[in-house]
């Protein structure tokens, strides 16, 4: 692609660079300029400097979309991925400024369209500032956000990011992210998300073309489907050692599975019980307080979701442990459930499938602890979006690897810190030698199909005086 601009291969060098650097050492782009040269030897880029890194990253947000689509062409033939089941979900990132940023004028997928800010011409849902309050998933609602949604295949492999304004809501982004995709050479795909994409537009609209869809269905919802599914009588089948299914046909275009977790259910007793003892701690004694005071200890504990559930306020204005609820959430113990269209996969399948959401799960995590997402230093949007790739593609490298060796990215990582270069200097000239390889780091490579480094990177002779 560079090929057709006048960039050149340096641009292709820095963009790695920047990947290589969220891998291995994160760090601002300032930081990883002094990196390239200094930290880590790239052929083709014995340095750069921080204007490179921005104007890279610039030109990369320009092409992300063709980009995206060129990497999953290489990485479902590498792999030989036949992506049938496609996990989703979103989370959110935070900037430390105090103001989000002005209202745009925004498309469906979150970009600024032109027309300036009238009031007149668009309606409130597009007007929306990019950097702005939300929920945070990272629990500080203090602070401005972005929000970035994550496409996954069973193999944990990312095979596509996107990033939205901070205000925008779980329930509209599956949408957005299946018709971005609808063009890609996908085999029939089953859509996985969890409990904040089931509304029945999104299930609709996942359904188009041969798609079906594997969502969680909310058990405190309400819904007459989630009362009839949790109370119809039958037996659990054993599907694994933590998991049992059994099906609920209460509906002709869905199917319903009722999961339990026993080792999930020992763990919601235990926590419902810490928090039950905590709230009777607190409305000790109080029956004898002013009512005034009574009632600010209430929203005091209004604030709290977790104590809030099991409290009780009687006529009189009493506190009290709410037994009826509590019995209510003993039945919910380890269960969840699930909503399928596929009518042919088999409730073992359903529940197995679901459960691989944590491969999405895992990649949050590792997004934000290895490859370090935040902090997140740029301004402006497009800086922003392009760094948000930037730590997808080296999300993406680290799961081929993972792949491709069977071996954790922490420890390949720690494996190869000890390969060095060492620059050597003497009468006759200068060279630079890489250190002899373990047999680990031989194997790891010969895995990876990446060929052994040289053993004399570089040799300068010595000029005469």
């Amino acid at each position: 692609m560079l090929a057709r601009t006048r960039r050149g291969a340096y641009t292709e060098r820095v963009l790695f660079a920047l990947v290589a650097n969220r891998t291995l050492d994160p760090s601002s782009k300032l930081a990883a300029s002094h990196w390239v040269g200094s930290s880590a030897h790239i052929d083709g880029l014995t340095s750069c400097s921080d204007d490179a890194c921005y104007r890279a990253m610039d030109w990369l947000h320009e092409v992300v979309d063709a980009i995206e689509k060129k990497v999953f062409d290489q990485v479902a033939t590498l792999l030989n991925l036949e992506v049938d089941l496609l996990f989703f979900d979103t989370t959110s990132t935070y900037f430390e400024i105090d103001e989000p940023d002005e209202l745009l004028d925004r498309d469906e997928r979150g970009h600024p369209v032109p027309g300036g800010n009238d009031a007149e011409a668009t309606t409130a849902a597009q007007r929306k500032a990019f950097r702005a309050f939300g929920k945070s998933k990272d629990h500080r609602d203090d602070l401005p956000q972005i929000v970035i949604g994550l496409a996954v295949t069973r193999d944990g492999i990312p095979v596509r990011v996107w990033c939205w304004p901070g205000g925008t809501g779980d329930s509209e982004l599956i949408r957005q992210a299946k018709t971005d995709m609808r063009d890609w050479t996908l085999a029939k795909i089953v859509w996985v998300g969890d409990r904040g994409f089931a509304s029945e537009k999104n299930r609709r609209y996942l359904r188009t073309g041969d798609h079906h869809y594997i969502l969680g269905e909310k058990l405190r919802s309400g819904s007459a489907e989630a009362k009839t599914a949790l109370s119809r009588q039958g037996r659990y089948t054993e599907v694994a050692d933590n998991l049992k299914v059994k099906e609920v046909r209460i509906s002709q275009s869905d199917r319903f599975v009722s999961c339990f977790n026993p080792e999930a259910a020992a763990r919601d007793a235990a926590i419902r019980e810490r928090m039950l003892t905590l709230l009777g701690e607190l409305i000790e004694g109080t029956d004898s307080w002013k009512v005034s005071k009574r009632a600010e200890l209430r929203g005091v504990i209004s604030t709290k979701p977790g104590l809030n559930r099991y409290l009780r306020v009687t006529a009189g204005g009493l506190l009290r442990i709410d037994a009826a609820r509590i019995k209510t959430e003993a039945n919910l113990d380890g269960k969840y459930l699930l909503r399928c269209s596929d009518p042919h996969m088999s409730a073992e399948d359903i529940a197995l499938g679901y459960k691989q959401l944590w491969q999405v799960e895992r990649g949050w995590r590792d997004l934000k602890q290895i490859i370090d997402l935040r902090p997140v230093y740029h301004r402006l949007e497009q800086r922003i979006r392009a760094h948000v790739t930037l730590c997808w593609l080296a999300l993406l490298l680290i799961r081929i690897i993972e792949t491709s060796t069977g071996t954790t990215w922490p420890r390949i990582r720690t494996e190869f810190e000890h390969l060095t270069l060492a620059t050597f200097t003497g009468p006759t000239g200068t060279f630079a030698q890489t250190a002899e390889l373990s047999k680990p780091q031989r194997d790891i490579l010969a895995k990876l199909d990446i060929p052994v480094p040289k053993k004399i990177v570089e040799a300068t002779p010595a000029t005469g005086s």
